[in-house]
């Protein structure tokens, strides 16, 4: 069903299309992710388990596919590193020519060097975003997060050096409790809206569509809302999506991406006062420092983009379907990122 109201108010505030079926043009079809099957994932106690369990993930597939690895400093995608064969190509993010980002670029650098990796950068810039953002889009049949260009750049250089198979962490914060945001309180229904809402589609569209059905979904009583359930079955789907879409657009030989965190599961619930003590992914922290003995368990923080310098002069949208004279003072680099591909898929649609 086409409702192009519709896709832009969801795109905007949830960063997907969270209605299977509906499009922006006829003929058209947007993509999903590709989920692990739930009944087959490992359960896991301990670290120790953990490590037991990627060590026979990767014996396994490294007997028939040659892997690549998304490394950066965080340490989802170090822990992973630590249990791949020595020479695997890993391939770091070097932004800006490498003035962006350099904590995160030099403990990858780190970690690649102790687990005997041989480390390529992947140099990305607006250019770059240019080139793959079209071919993305038209795969996807949608607007796509900042991260995939980065991403299918990667896959694309590694696809050069004859990796089959990208390896990424895209997982580890969902199965771990890495959003240490999100689990920070029992939110009231009110404020996880307010806070959840990438881009509330009545600041900038003329004619925004309701998007509370999707949080109405989730209301429990007192005001509440089931905020774990809600990641779980939203956020989730939202964020693997993208790095699909990636990777299948740089038409790897095997794809989705291959993620062990998305294997395994932890046996026991999170343990939400942990995490909110300042330890999230409480027991990836323990497989680290049992990789890394040396090394200081780094700080968490989300895929390095610099969309915040990508717009830093960017005026605003032009087409009549947004509101005009925005003040785009008051939107975040993440934020403009979503309005500008938002304007820029419907200019493509309009060329086609």
């Amino acid at each position: 069903m086409v409702d192009k109201k519709y896709c832009m108010s969801s795109f905007l505030a949830f960063r997907y299309i969270e209605k299977d079926g509906m499009e922006f043009k006829e003929g058209l079809h947007h993509t999903l992710d590709m989920p692990y099957p739930e009944e087959k994932r490992v359960l896991v106690w301990t670290a120790d388990d953990i490590a037991n369990a990627y060590q026979k993930f990767f014996e396994e597939k490294q007997k028939d596919v040659k892997l690549g690895i998304l490394l950066s400093g965080g340490m989802d995608s170090a822990c992973l590193a630590a249990f791949l064969k020595p020479g695997t190509d890993a391939y770091t993010f070097r932004f800006l020519g490498g003035k962006y980002g350099q904590d995160d670029l030099k403990r990858a650098e780190l970690y690649a060097k102790h687990n005997k990796l041989n480390l390529h950068y992947v140099d990305i810039d607006w250019n770059v975003v240019e080139k793959n953002l079209v071919p993305l889009m038209k795969m996807k049949g949608a607007p796509v997060h900042s991260i995939e260009p980065q991403i299918m750049e990667a896959a694309l250089q590694a696809k050069k050096d004859g990796v089959e198979q990208i390896v990424a962490a895209d997982g580890s914060d969902l199965v771990f409790g890495g959003m240490d945001k999100m689990l920070s309180r029992d939110w009231d229904f009110d404020d996880w809206k307010k806070f959840y809402t990438f881009v509330d589609p009545k600041k900038v569209l003329k004619e925004p569509v309701d998007i509370d059905y999707l949080y109405e979904r989730y209301r429990l009583p007192n005001n509440k809302i089931d905020y774990l359930r809600f990641i779980d079955e939203v956020f989730a789907h939202e964020s693997s999506g993208s790095y699909c879409n990636a990777v299948i657009t740089a038409e790897m030989k095997y794809v989705p991406c291959f993620d062990p965190s998305a294997y395994v599961k932890m046996a026991e619930p999170l343990d939400l006062e942990r995490i909110r003590r300042g330890e999230s992914k409480y027991l990836v922290r323990d497989l680290f420092k049992k990789c890394y003995p040396k090394i200081p368990i780094p700080e968490k923080i989300p895929m390095p983009r610099p969309v915040d310098e990508y717009f830093k002069t960017w005026k605003g949208p032009t087409r009549p379907e947004f509101k005009e004279n925005l003040d785009m003072s008051q939107f975040t680099g993440n934020q403009k990122w979503l309005i500008f591909c938002l304007e820029r898929f419907l200019n493509m649609l309009d060329e086609e």
